[in-house]
């Protein structure tokens, strides 16, 4: 690290800038992000709510977003300048931010970092106890790295996506959750929180972290994989245990067109469950597997009788492991979510709260999404870069109409 790296990272111990922002177990620490889409913006918004200062790079005129830059939640708690990589200046400001940073995220694809003069040889040459964080769907190398894809490709190659759907029809996506989020962005998070850890002990170092999709992904199925390794979990859909196999665990319909959902595992709970939907002799069924079809049949006549919301209310004081299907919008009106705020509103957008949550330091939604370049001079005072204003562009950038979602950064045109 240079002199001035060394210089602002020992005033920035102890002054922090006077913007609003969350105090949370990761306060102090200093993130930059080259802006991408996906799974990388929401791994450095969850640094950003643990109370990371995170730095977004915008590149001018913006990128693909799946929403307007103001509705962009993954880019809460941050601030934004606006730099171009593909010139000398806004690669200099770039290393000059990572002199500072403790972590850098990037989602190019492998190599792209590298050719702009910002990928981890150059960075960490400036910086040895640098993070730095790379988010790629297929991983920095195999016979797919520098393929495009998108996270319903990711999760079709790790069997986690052939295990969701009806055992006569095809498999389906959760959205983007399972592939982009759970096993990218939390991964990636994972590992950075790890590498920083190590990075800030005696003799540590700052290192790679490679964050793929897949990796992640099949992480995630390791349950599983032991189940299916002891005969315990067939390789088919709906015929497992949570899969939809069980007439105990999964979906049903009510009288009004709504669902209730049903894990009814346990035989004490089952017990509770089958008593309060008032099943009778049917119940007994649970015990013969080869029954379980008029099982299912009964369990789904007896709810097909009443409304969602009359299901709710037999259910919602008991130890039957049964809830009511909400949709998004409904969500966060949930009694229980509700009395936790689960869900908060900030700028007159609801959404999520930052999780989890903390005793000594707590977290909070501080500032909504960095519109792109808007704290060029913000920045410029709190990392003690007086120049990056030669750098950087003025003002916020041009907001992209909303599209259809796109998810992994992979997918961004490279440069």
């Amino acid at each position: 690290m240079t002199a001035a790296g060394e210089h602002a990272r020992a005033v920035g111990a102890t002054v922090r800038h006077a913007s609003a922002r969350p105090a949370g177990p990761l306060a102090g620490v200093r993130v930059v992000e080259l802006a991408g889409i996906g799974p990388g913006p929401f791994a450095a918004m969850t640094l950003a709510d643990l109370g990371a200062d995170v730095v977004r790079v915008d590149r001018p005129g913006g990128g693909a977003l799946a929403a307007s830059a103001e509705h962009d939640v993954t880019n809460r708690n941050k601030r934004s300048v606006l730099l171009d990589l593909k010139s000398e200046r806004g690669v200099e400001a770039v290393l000059s931010l990572v002199e500072r940073a403790d972590v850098l995220i990037e989602g190019f694809r492998p190599g792209v970092a590298e050719r702009l003069g910002v990928g981890p040889d150059a960075c960490l040459s400036r910086n040895q106890r640098l993070v730095y964080g790379r988010m790629t769907g297929w991983g920095q190398e195999g016979p797919l790295a520098q393929r495009a894809g998108h996270d319903i490709g990711y999760i079709a190659v790790t069997g986690a996506l052939g295990m969701a759907g009806p055992a006569d029809g095809p498999p389906y996506a959760p959205a983007n959750l399972l592939g982009d989020y759970a096993g990218g962005s939390l991964y990636l998070v994972i590992g950075i929180l790890a590498a920083l850890q190590h990075a800030r002990s005696e003799g540590g170092a700052g290192q790679v972290v490679d964050a793929a999709i897949v990796d992640g992904t099949s992480h995630l199925t390791a349950m599983i994989q032991g189940m299916l390794a002891a005969g315990g979990w067939q390789d088919r859909r709906a015929a497992n245990l949570l899969d939809g196999g069980c007439p105990f665990y999964g979906t049903y319909a009510t009288s009004d067109g709504g669902f209730m959902a049903v894990g009814a595992l346990e035989p004490k709970f089952y017990a509770e469950f089958t008593r309060l939907l008032g099943l009778g002799d049917e119940a007994k069924l649970r015990e013969d597997p080869a029954a379980w079809g008029k099982l299912r049949e009964a369990i789904a006549a007896r709810f097909a009788t009443r409304t969602r919301e009359q299901w709710t209310g037999v259910f919602q004081d008991s130890d039957a492991c049964v809830a009511p299907v909400l949709s998004l919008r409904e969500a966060p009106a949930h009694p229980h979510l509700a009395a936790r705020g689960t869900y908060v509103e900030h700028g007159g957008i609801t959404q999520p709260a930052p999780a989890p949550r903390f005793s000594a330091t707590p977290t909070a939604v501080a500032s909504g999404p960095a519109l792109p370049g808007a704290h060029a001079e913000e920045i410029a005072r709190d990392w003690e870069m007086p120049y990056l204003m030669e750098s950087a562009g003025r003002g916020a950038a041009p907001q992209a109409a909303p599209q259809p979602a796109a998810t992994p950064d992979r997918e961004q045109p490279t440069p």
